[in-house]
């Protein structure tokens, strides 16, 4: 007979004019690492809410029963004292505090009631040791990079005696390198008796790590089966609810005249004096494709596009031309004025005001459109928001809620209603599917499609090669701030654009 550490018994979560969760029930294995999988909206994260008392005892319905007990608890602390502890997707550690003052917050070893530091740092050294860590625990977290962050979290974690671990896609900031390791990490607790539920929308994880696997899909649970029964594409099915032979919407696309174009651009470093970040760089992106920009992290390929919007840290030097014209660009508003918009890799600090309703980002850089005399008009800002979201297909009850209240796929379709707002004739989608579930994936790159059609030059930076690929017209690599390599789609393989990427063309 199976050993439950957690079982979930009908939970049912409602929010003013939406149910998030509907008779949520599966049961976690003592010992597991279960994945719990689904597109965003699906209710995973609300579900992690209610394990780990965000969502108290009596805002829910149903039981939680952990360790063979209903539980009631009302409170975070009551969670962690039971042997629960999640790590967000957002981090909850203080910058400006040790990574010993963080590790052991609200938890401090004392004698007396009076802190021991010594012991304090000796635990710390330990709890590091064990996840792979070899920083000094008196090192202030601000200067931690994001995956020894994300170690920190799971230290910390440990130093609670924690039984269940939750994970929200732990790996979502994470290089290659650091997500071998974390998911190394996921092994070991495993090994060492550690539960572990998983959420991630990067299948080849879930595949390499979890034992068992559910699926939730509109706030209710689809089916949960062993890893071993379960294969990608029946979690995508199952998590969309239609099949999905073809991640990638790929329709032939008539290529145009030069729309957008580059020439000789070139951006000093901003720490380094005497040398370039992007080096006489020239290029061309046509009306009627989707350029694809490929490249390792740290090649410069945001920060070229990024030097050329007016928002970069460095003034870049260069020719910039639309639509066969020369334009100044020397700030993000001129760029705006010349039809050029950035859709930045990270939304929540560069493309959205979380605590604004979709109806106020959608027309925040168009407020001209919107607006007489410095006076907003309200029909026309509602016009606009809802002819977007019904174009885009956004999910949402209202134009009038909170973005932070949507899902990160309908986050996304936000960002992007807002640059549809003002007119572009060059958008530059930067990492435009990162932290998105398959399915919001497929809607993003239709969406791009319908773009293209229209006229509007699309140029896609992205890390993920196979969306490279599978998106892309033609493609470019980037390496030391160089374009490296041209290719045709139809020429192209992962091995072709890697070795373009590293220099090696």
């Amino acid at each position: 007979m199976a050993d439950y550490i957690l079982q979930l018994q009908k939970i049912t979560k409602i929010f003013p004019g939406v149910k998030a969760l509907s008779e949520v029930s599966f049961d976690v294995q003592r010992g597991h690492v279960h994945a719990l999988v689904g597109e965003n909206g699906a209710g995973k994260s609300t579900l992690i809410k209610v394990i780990c008392g965000v969502y108290p005892y009596g805002t829910y319905e149903g039981t939680v029963k952990f360790d063979g007990k209903d539980c009631k608890f009302k409170t975070i602390r009551d969670v962690e004292k039971a042997g629960i502890a999640c790590i967000h997707q957002e981090m909850n550690l203080i910058p400006d505090m040790s990574i010993a003052e963080n590790v052991f917050i609200n938890n401090q070893p004392n004698k007396m009631g009076i802190i021991d530091f010594d012991e304090q740092h000796e635990r710390c050294r330990q709890l590091l040791k064990q996840v792979g860590l070899d920083v000094n625990p008196e090192e202030m977290v601000r200067n931690l990079g994001v995956g020894q962050q994300q170690m920190v979290e799971i230290a910390k974690a440990l130093a609670r005696d924690v039984k269940l671990l939750l994970l929200d896609e732990p790996t979502a900031a994470l290089t290659e390198a650091e997500v071998d390791i974390l998911l190394d990490l996921v092994d070991k607790l495993r090994q060492n008796g550690v539960t572990c539920i998983y959420i991630s929308h990067r299948l080849d994880e879930i595949m390499r790590l979890c034992d068992d696997i559910t699926v939730l899909r509109d706030g209710e649970t689809i089916d949960t089966r062993p890893k071993s029964q379960m294969t990608k594409d029946d979690m995508i099915s199952l998590m969309v609810g239609r099949e999905m032979n073809n991640l990638f919407p790929r329709v032939p696309h008539t290529r145009g005249e030069v729309g957008f174009e580059i020439r000789n651009f070139t951006v000093p470093h901003p720490d380094i004096e005497g040398r370039n970040l992007i080096n006489n760089v020239s290029l061309k992106a046509y009306k009627g494709e989707i350029l694809g920009i490929s490249g390792l992290m740290g090649a410069g390929r945001t920060e070229l596009f990024t030097a050329v919007y007016g928002a970069f840290r460095t003034k870049g030097t260069g020719e910039i031309y639309i639509d066969g014209k020369k334009v100044e660009i020397k700030s993000p508003l001129d760029a705006l004025k010349a039809g050029y918009f950035i859709v930045s890799e990270d939304r929540k600090k560069l493309g959205l005001n979380l605590i604004m309703s979709i109806k106020e980002n959608t027309t925040l850089s168009s407020l001209q459109k919107v607006s007489k005399f410095g006076i907003l008009n309200e029909d026309a800002e509602v016009a606009y928001t809802t002819k977007y979201v019904e174009e885009i297909r956004t999910k949402t009850p209202s134009i009038d809620v909170a973005v932070n209240t949507l899902s990160g796929g309908n986050q996304q379709k936000v960002v992007l209603a807002k640059a549809l707002m003002s007119d572009p004739k060059v958008m530059i989608l930067d990492e435009p599917t990162r932290g998105i579930d398959v399915g919001a994936k497929y809607e993003i790159y239709k969406i791009m499609n319908e773009l293209v059609e229209k006229g509007v030059v699309i140029i896609m930076i992205s890390s993920e090669m196979e969306e490279i690929l599978g998106m892309s017209d033609r493609i470019l690599t980037v390496a030391g701030g160089e374009i490296t390599g041209e290719f045709d789609v139809k020429d192209a393989t992962q091995e072709i654009l890697m070795r373009a990427a590293v220099g090696r063309g």
